[in-house]
Parts: structure tokens; sequence; C-alpha cells
């Protein structure tokens, strides 16, 4: 019976059930154990008569049952539902009669009674008496789908990424490298493999980077930036060439040194420009400026804006930076060699008032730009375009329209540069400069230079800008797809609830609030805090509330789902989390609430003033081994519970007290509000500008 499972092809669902492949403490997910503690493989033996003769530790924490409870039993009894049992006895027979092997997915009855999805492989067995047995090889379906998205997952990553990706053995020798080395080294993978950098590129100074390789293998930290010239067979005739190097150590289960790892930039471009621009004093100071008032944010808008501002007017009168449509969503340009692009203004700047901002498109706008255009040739060439006179039959090829073309020439437009925005090898988009009757000299090669540097730095902000708005977006879409709707309506109780990502350059955080039906009327109000952010403590915190409702639906106290949640959060890797976890009960006017490292609630009672709950704070969830403590609260009609994360509260230049005090100040001048409008003032008077922390916030009133 141990083979008996439905074929069944793709990914396996694992119904009722939160948590980690092993249960509570089955390790972390890069054990001492490696994959095999990843997957919590588990052995299962039967003899010909269908009953356990081999029950493995693993086996026990994916069926429930420990081994006295299963050897001996029939297994299609212990662990197949009845109408399951047929097609499992099938399989089970088939195994053992012709010695066939089958491999997928079945469900499988779990002791606790829920039904889950394993991965089975099954094959016959013949012992020295000729006695016939049949082998279970069993995972948790969801575990063995996470492992292979996650190699599927890496190799594109490797193999997709723009920067160059190296590895090393021990011995410094080259056992990985990815097209994008390859193309900056000219040289195929298999020339590389087991050679050292010495050996591969005899025109760099591979000497320097071999020794810092050896420099991290030694003390495992990180060397960033690491600066290496020379020429590669890639460009044996374009001169010396420039890389940015980092390494960092890799290390297996257990901290043995596999080796070093390597991502190489090419930073040739940057590294030509400054050189050039150490010849001009004007253009050393410019760039200087823009080094400092460029790239400021993470914002892609407000970047073009800084490169707007610092072009105009040391260099141009009026300036524009427009970028490829698709750049933005992470697509290849979809600009072709020839014909028209679509385009999108990000920022428009004058040095005075002029008519000729009027014809530069809008920040925010979307236009098609003609092939015609040398805007358009400027990135679909890759190349500076230089008008050092404007002319009359030019206007129509730098203007979008008639209309726009009238209105250069009136404000007095004489010279023209476009320079392209490159990043990383590939083009975003252009710097359109113009100068009018305010600067009377036309561009020359000096500011064709200087726009290429400024444009050079710029893209590489933008291009970071554009990384992270998509990863943040990302982060932020995947914690509010975690997070619940409106809350429920519960009897005897009314809940509003608010959540807000950090703002300013800071990712998304873990942050989580959750109001649980329970049985007898009850209800849990649940708020809890990831440490970390992106998209891993995101991951982390819709894990750890899956696994909240989970407990919460078998009615245990606040002190049981604590002592379980903590149990979760040490098999999870660097997954530190506060939480707070209550149980209202209408028919006894209470609240039992318990606080795993948390900041306490605000009680606002219907007949009394504010005040903060005094509970036993208790140690994090994934720190181990703590104790927690339910304390009981009095919730009579009409009385309030505030439960918030830190991000509400906290900053770099309050004490966490007087922040408190301001808060349990501000719920008591709430008294007269609604929930809803309640929520929007705490944060609106609370929460400031540029946060560095995302917040859940929710607010429950006890109703008749």
């Amino acid at each position: 019976m141990t083979a008996g499972s439905f074929p069944e092809t793709g990914t396996g669902t694992e119904e009722g059930r939160g948590g980690v492949p092993g249960g509570p403490e089955g390790g972390t997910a890069f054990g001492t154990g490696g994959l095999l503690d990843v997957l919590g493989v588990a052995a299962v033996v039967v003899d010909a008569t269908g009953r356990i003769v081999l029950w493995s530790p693993q086996a026990e924490a994916l069926f429930g049952y420990r081994a006295d409870e299963a050897l001996g039993q029939y297994v299609a009894r212990l662990i197949v539902g009845e109408e399951h049992r047929a097609e499992a006895m099938r399989l089970f027979g088939e195994v053992l009669s012709r010695g066939t092997t089958w491999a997928g997915t079945f469900p499988v009855r779990h002791k606790d009674g829920t039904t889950r999805r394993l991965e089975f492989r099954n094959m016959r067995l013949t012992d020295a008496v000729g006695d016939l047995y049949a082998l279970g090889i069993v995972a948790d379906r969801s575990a063995v789908a996470r492992v292979e998205t996650e190699l599927a997952l890496s190799d594109r990553l490797v193999d997709q990424s723009p920067l160059g990706l190296a590895v090393l053995d021990t011995g410094l020798r080259y056992v990985l490298v990815n097209p994008a080395l390859e193309r900056f080294n000219g040289l195929p993978a298999a020339l590389h493999l087991g050679r050292r950098p010495s050996e591969v590129l005899p025109g760099v100074d591979a000497a320097a980077l071999e020794a810092a390789a050896r420099r991290v293998l030694e003390t495992g930290e990180p060397l960033l930036d690491v600066q290496a010239m020379g020429e590669t067979p890639a460009d044996p005739d374009g001169g010396e060439h420039a890389w940015s190097v980092s390494f960092y150590r890799l290390e297996a289960a257990g901290g043995r040194v596999l080796g070093v790892a390597a991502w190489v930039v090419d930073v040739t471009e940057r590294h030509r420009a400054d050189a050039a621009a150490d010849r001009s004093r004007r253009r050393l100071a410019l760039v200087a400026d823009a080094s400092a008032r460029v790239g400021t944010t993470l914002e892609v808008e407000r970047t073009a804006e800084e490169l707007a501002s610092v072009v105009v007017p040391a260099l141009a009168d009026i300036a524009a930076v427009d970028v490829l449509d698709s750049m933005l969503t992470l697509r290849r340009p979809d600009a072709p060699e020839q014909g028209p692009a679509l385009f999108r203004a990000l920022a428009v700047r004058a040095g005075h008032e002029t008519e000729a901002l009027a014809a530069a498109d809008p920040p925010g706008s979307v236009a098609l730009y003609g092939a015609e255009r040398l805007v358009t040739r400027c990135v679909q060439t890759g190349r500076p375009v230089l008008v050092p006179r404007v002319g009359a039959e030019d206007l129509p090829r730098i203007a979008r329209g008639p209309e726009a073309a009238g209105q250069l020439a009136r404000a007095g437009v004489h010279s023209y540069l476009a320079v392209p925005l490159i990043a990383r090898g590939e083009v975003l988009g252009a710097l359109d400069l113009k100068r009018d009757r305010h600067n009377p000299l036309p561009f020359d090669a000096d500011d064709v230079l200087l726009a290429v540097e400024l444009a050079a730095r710029a893209a590489v902000g933008i291009d970071n800008a554009r990384w992270y708005q998509n990863v943040r977006n990302a982060a932020v879409t995947l914690q509010r797809s975690l997070l619940p709707g409106d809350p429920p309506d519960r009897p005897g109780l009314e809940a509003a609830a608010r959540y807000q990502p950090a703002q300013a350059s800071s990712e998304v955080g873990g942050d989580w609030y959750d109001v649980i039906a329970l049985p007898d009327e009850k209800t849990a109000l649940v708020v809890g805090d990831v440490m970390g952010s992106g998209i891993e403590a995101a991951a982390t915190m819709g894990r750890l509330r899956t696994a909240t409702r989970a407990f919460a639906d078998l009615d245990l106290s606040p002190t049981q789902v604590l002592r379980h949640l903590d149990r979760i959060a040490v098999g999870l890797e660097h997954s530190i989390a506060t939480c707070l976890f209550a149980v209202h009960d209408p028919r006894r006017g209470r609240c039992r609430i318990a606080n795993a490292g948390h900041l306490p609630p605000v009680r606002l009672p219907a007949d009394g003033p504010a005040e903060l709950v005094g509970l036993s704070t208790g140690v994090p969830l994934g720190v181990g081994g703590g104790t927690f403590r339910t304390a009981r609260v009095p919730f009579l009609p009409g009385d309030r519970l505030v439960l918030f994360t830190d991000g509400l509260i906290e900053t770099r230049d309050t004490a966490i007290d007087d922040r408190l005090d301001l808060l349990v100040t501000l719920v008591e001048a709430t008294r007269g509000l609604s929930l809803e409008e309640s929520c929007d003032r705490l944060l609106r008077e609370l929460r400031r500008p540029g946060a560095a922390d995302d917040v859940a916030l929710l607010i429950a009133r006890s109703t008749r």
C-alpha cells in the first residue's frame, strides 16, 4: 500500500496544514543534513500482507503516527481514506506482483484527520529468503515543488543575469561561468573550467584578482568593487577595458568552504569617461555636482529630475529625459533598429521661461516617436546625436510635431544634442539637450563627452531604481496578497485595520494583522512583525499567518498558539518575529491575550481613560524555548483595543516610552470617532514621512 497513489503530474497541493516539511522541529531549511532534510524524506516498508514493518522518524513527522503506533498496522487502514483505498491496493499489488516502480503524488490521511498530498517513490524489495516487500520513499509535495522551483529560478537568474558570474574552487580554478562572463571574456565556458583566471586572461591583471579571491577564502569577508583592467579576447583591438569585481565566499552546510563566487560588471565606459573628465576642470566640477545630486533616491522619476536639474543651465538651456516605456517594466527594449519607438517622458526642465517647454512631452506621458526623430536614432544606435547648428530643416526631426517645431523656432533653439542613457550595456532612453538664445555657443565635442558622462552616471541610478521599484512592487504585492481583506463581521465585535508599507527608499517588511473567526462566537485578533524586509520577510509573514490561522482554528489558548508558532519559526531560516495573539469572548466580556516580544496593546474602556495593557512580554517567535503567559483583560461593550506594530510609533530621535505615551493620548482623543476614522487619524498623527518600517494597525470594539 505504501506504493498507493493516484498517478498525477504537476505540483501537488497540501491540505489542512501550515508549516514546514518535517513539522515544527524538522530543522531549518538549510540544516546540517542538506537537501534530504529540506525535503524531509521518509521511508516506509510494508510486507506482502500490507502490514507496516519499517517506519522511519521522518514518517512520524509526515503522517503523525509514532513508530509504535504504526508498526504492524495495515497501512491502507492507517493512512488511506476509504475513498482512495481501492486505488491504493491496486497500485500496491502491481508493485509487488510485477516489480514495477511507481512515482507520483497521493492523498494520505494524517493522524490529526487532515488529508495531505505527499510525493511517493515506490519499488519492490526481496529479502534473502525470497519474501517480497514494498518500499515507499515519501516527501512533502509542497517541499519538493518549492525546491524544484528554487533550483529552476536560480538557474534562470544566473543564465540571464547581465552581470558576469564566476565560481572558483578552493584552488581558484573555474567551476562555473555564466553567459554574461563568457561574453565579457570572449571565451566559452569550456575554456575556463579547471583553469585559473591568470591562465585564461593573460592580458588582465589577474594576479591581483586571485589575491583578492584568496583573501576572501581565508577570511570569509566579502570584497566589493575590486577594480581590474586589461584586454580580453572579446575585444582585442578595443584597447583597455575596466571591470568591477565583487567576491564572496561560498560555504556548504556546517561551514565547509566550497570556494569563492565573483560578480563582474563591465565599467569600461564609465572608466573612460572618468579619465576624460579629469582633463577638464569644468567637466570635473559638473560631474562632481551630478555625483552628489543625481541618484539620491531609488525612484526613477526623481533620478531623471535630478539629472535634468544638473545639466540646466550648466550645460543646456532646456533638458528632457525620456526612456523606453518597455524599460520600466523590465522587458527588453522593444525599439527596433529602424522604425518608431514608444517613449515615456520622465523630466523636463528649462533654465528660464521659454516657449520651448510647451514643445516637450509632459512628464508621465507616453508617446510614439517616429524613426525620423533624432532622439529615436540616438536610442536605436546607442550613440550621441549632435546638431551643432540647428536649421529650419532640422526642427521637424527634433520636435514632436509642426506646432512644437514652431515653438522651438520662436524660442530661439539653435543647437541640439541627444545622448543615450546606457546602464550595464542596455539602452534605457535618452537625455535631450537644447540651447537657445540665452547661450549662443553651439554644443561641441567636449560637451558631447560631458553629456555622455552625466547620462552614464544617471543611467546607473535609473537602472537601479527601476529594478528596485519592480522588486519592491513585487514585495508589496506579495505582502498585500497575504494579508486579509476587510475584517469580517463577528458577533459582539467590530474591527477596522490598516497596512502601510515602508516609505522612502526602504523595502516592504513582514508586518501583518488578522481577524479570525473561532467557535462559540469568539474571535482571534492578531498582529505580528517579522524581522527583516523584502520578499523573504513577506513570504515568512505569509507562512506564519497561515500557521496562526491553522492553530487558531483548533481553539487553542493564546499561550498554546504562540508556543506552536515559536516551534515553526525556529524551523524557518532567519525568522524572528514578534506576535500579539488575543481571543475575544463576547459572552464573558473579556479578552485573553498572550505576547511574544511584541509591544503591548492600548485599551480604551467605555467608561475610563486609555491605558497600555500590562502583559508578560515573552520572547520573540523563533528564539525557541520561550515561556508565554495568557492575561485576561476586561473587554466590555463599548471598550476598544488597539493592536499595532512598532512601525507606527518607533522613530530614531524619540524615546519609545514617549511615543507610547503619545499613542495612548491619541487613542483617548479618538473616543468619539468611528474605527475607520480612528485608524486614519492614528496613522496621520504618528506616521512620519519617509518612514523606514511598515506598519500594521488593528482596532477592535466590543459591541452588544
